[in-house]
């Protein structure tokens, strides 16, 4: 087997990555003349350029594509392996910590999906915020904004649903308007409604209903058929698709919000594993909740 040396490789894949030798070498703990020497040695080994060099910084040639691509993966495999044998033991573990609503109505569906493609790998779940907050490799948050470490998974928009049941006993809702005069329930605070209302041009009524501290125990009251509530639609595309909730209108609140992956600045193997899973999934959730409100 004829391989070129492991320093040119870790270095182009860093580099490719990056695109940058600087923060390649930031990386890497060395000196971006010292990546740039190994890329060149590496090209020389090769026989291509794996780099186009520019004024401004450098871009990965289509030889180079396609040959980090394959580097990227195999280094990854390659960590992932040592941690096994270094750890002494077959399995590894990721701490993810998440918000109970994403566990429980997009990542529990999806999660035997990632234990088939990678039964080596174990998922520890915990609390991502609170007083149950504890250490963690990956995290999932909420908000407007986490920091450049974060990736958006998807929107968190939120619009007024409810069970069907209660649609047909009390609605029809055929208007916002309509809203007035129904069972509004609130998750955490009634911000949100307010801020709904606001937007159509309505004041919230008052004596709203009851405030959910825990999402998950909102979703239950709207099951139930207890009233009306702003639910994040694309977090809940399946119980919308089964026909277990219903949306009454389009107008969204929370609009500027997002469920974010957020990683650390370094990453474990298989955490790097889960973050581009959790990704791949969020992606193609969105696209499926796009489709079906098309």
């Amino acid at each position: 087997m004829t391989l070129p040396p492991l320093a040119t490789l870790r270095a182009f894949e860093a580099a490719a990555r990056k695109a940058s030798f600087a923060l390649a070498a930031q990386e890497l703990g060395m000196t971006a003349t010292a990546v740039s020497q190994h890329v060149r040695n590496l090209e020389a080994w090769l026989g291509v350029a794996l780099f186009e060099r520019h004024a401004r910084g450098v871009r990965l040639t289509p030889d180079g594509k396609e040959f980090g691509n394959t580097v990227s993966v195999s280094l990854r495999q390659v960590a992932a392996a040592a941690e096994r044998v270094r750890r002494g033991r077959g399995r590894m573990t990721v701490r993810l910590a998440s918000l109970p609503s994403v566990v429980a109505h997009f990542l529990t569906p999806r999660l035997p999906r990632f234990r088939a493609l990678h039964p080596d790998i174990q998922v520890s779940i915990s609390y991502s915020a609170g007083q149950h907050a504890s250490p963690a490799d990956l995290s999932i948050g909420h908000g407007a904004s986490f920091g450049e470490n974060a990736v958006a998974l998807f929107s968190a928009e939120t619009r007024p649903t409810c069970a069907p049941g209660y649609r047909t006993n009390s609605g029809p809702f055929n208007d916002e308007a309509s809203l007035l005069q129904a069972e509004l329930l609130h998750d955490d605070t009634e911000m949100a409604w307010r801020d709904w209302f606001a937007a159509a041009g309505m004041s919230m009524p008052y004596g709203a209903g009851p405030i959910f501290a825990d999402f998950n125990l909102l979703i239950t009251a709207l099951k139930a058929g207890q009233g009306i509530g702003l639910c994040p639609t694309v977090l809940l595309h399946k119980e919308i698709s089964a026909g277990q909730l219903t949306v009454l209108f389009d107008r969204a609140a929370d609009t500027d919000k997002y469920y974010w992956l957020i990683r650390p600045e370094e990453m474990t193997a298989p955490a790097k594993i889960l973050a581009d899973w959790l990704a791949a999934e969020a992606r193609a959730s969105q696209s499926d909740y796009s489709a079906a409100m098309t």
